[in-house]
């Protein structure tokens, strides 16, 4: 089960950290759009959105990766306060009745929308845009399943945390 886990939460870990490089490459490419619009009144569509394709890969490929590292919102006032087995019963629970139905409801209501876009090829709607919507729209599903697999792990974790109370420790020895 350990084995498992931190394969599941190795392969979140390599996602969310090649996905931030997209941070620094949105910042460069942001620059260099201003400065080609206001130094030498040049502009290119391809380029504005290629700017909000890799923003939306950073939010969609990242999540998982922001979950595995206590990211996401959460009421912290009642679960900071909670022993570990109490964590471990709030984090099972949550990944098995909250996030598990989230992501299953996401994969069932977008895969018509992805395979719709998908059987054209859809491109963007603008003159010179970016001819790969249908790609970005992939990042859909795959959120929803990068989040089902680091709830897996998160829930598996539990499940150990609640059988051997000193796993309480983290199962890399690093934080989540």
């Amino acid at each position: 089960m350990k084995r498992t886990i931190k394969s599941l939460r190795g392969l979140n870990e390599g996602i969310g950290r090649a996905v931030a490089w997209l941070t620094l490459a949105m910042v460069l490419v942001t620059f260099a759009v201003v400065v080609a619009r206001y130094a030498f009144d040049l502009g290119s569509i391809a380029v504005q959105e290629s700017i909000t394709y890799m923003h939306a890969l950073v939010f969609m490929l990242g999540a998982a990766y922001t979950l595995k590292h206590d990211g996401h919102v959460r009421v912290d006032i009642f679960y900071r306060k909670m022993g570990p087995r109490a964590r471990a019963w709030t984090d099972l629970l949550g990944a098995l009745l909250l996030l598990a139905p989230m992501c299953l409801f996401i994969l069932w209501s977008g895969w018509d929308y992805v395979a719709a876009s998908w059987s054209f090829r859809e491109s963007s709607p603008e003159a010179g845009g970016l001819p790969w919507v249908y790609l970005l729209k992939t990042a859909i599903p795959l959120m929803a399943v990068l989040l089902l697999l680091q709830g897996l792990a998160q829930a598996l974790e539990s499940v150990l945390s609640l059988r051997e109370p000193h796993a309480a420790e983290r199962t890399e020895g690093e934080e989540r």
